[in-house]
């Protein structure tokens, strides 16, 4: 029997990003829908997290960034909280290795220290089978929030110039970035949000200042390698002009 994913990751893709961002939300909705319990819905997204590794594989993206948990989500039911902790160790315990023989590069950003002990020691023995790999680098975001970061990078700043290793005048957007998240890799080139809101909820504000967005209306577990095949199809009708108006950016291409 065919597989039907040979037929959708076929679609020939130009100009494709080289690091996408996704803010995975409507696994709730998804099992609400469903009569379930919205547990169900965060085990049902872990499938489309696969589908969507697969395909950024695939396509040879260079990184690809999935908002797990903000920082914001403590406030949600305990009991949903713990659930989303013991998910975050199930699958831990049993995907890294395939992550690992995939070549794929595993990273966590966010404020991990809040974290229970035995999650953070599984944080780092994930990271550290993968730190060598040369293929995607897959970065999930946990306990993370953009205003977080942007207050460590300041923090940090502040203590290089308290230690004499840089002067204030020294502190600018270049010099601030280096102390963010991701900040070895490209700034982000498409951010995709599904479940249809339109908002980023605190989410690598720095790292998306330049990024293309595609609000998807598909529900998280929805969101498999057809849907994602089709935002990066989507992505690559765009013209990014970064300040300049399309008239420059012809006369750029005219001249290359």
């Amino acid at each position: 029997m065919d597989d039907p994913r040979a037929a959708i990751l076929a679609t020939p893709i130009t100009n494709k990003p080289e690091h996408v961002a996704i803010i995975m939300d409507g696994n709730n909705r998804w099992a609400k829908a469903r009569d379930l319990s919205g547990v169900a819905g965060h085990k049902a997204g872990v499938e489309a997290v696969k589908a969507v590794i697969e395909t950024a594989v695939h396509y040879e993206l260079k990184a690809l960034t999935l908002f797990a948990f903000s920082s914001e989500n403590w406030r949600r039911p305990p009991l949903e909280v713990r659930a989303l902790m013991d998910l975050f160790v199930y699958v831990l315990e049993r995907e890294v290795d395939k992550l690992h023989e995939h070549n794929i590069r595993l990273r966590i950003i966010g404020n991990t220290s809040e974290f229970e002990s035995g999650l953070q020691d599984l944080i780092i023995k994930a990271e550290t089978l993968t730190e060598k790999n040369t293929g995607l680098q897959l970065n999930i975001a946990a306990n993370y929030g953009g205003h977080w970061d942007i207050a460590r990078a300041a923090r940090q700043a502040a203590s290089a110039v308290l230690e004499g290793q840089m002067r204030v005048d020294d502190i600018d957007e270049k010099s601030l970035a280096n102390w963010l998240c991701l900040s070895d890799l490209p700034a982000v080139d498409l951010c995709v949000r599904t479940s249809g809101e339109q908002r980023i909820s605190n989410f690598l504000l720095w790292q998306l200042a330049y990024a293309e967005f595609v609000f998807a209306p598909d529900l998280w577990p929805e969101f498999q390698h057809q849907q994602f095949v089709d935002t990066l199809v989507e992505f690559s009708k765009r013209q990014r002009r970064f300040g300049c108006t399309a008239e420059q950016l012809e006369q750029q291409e005219a001249g290359a």
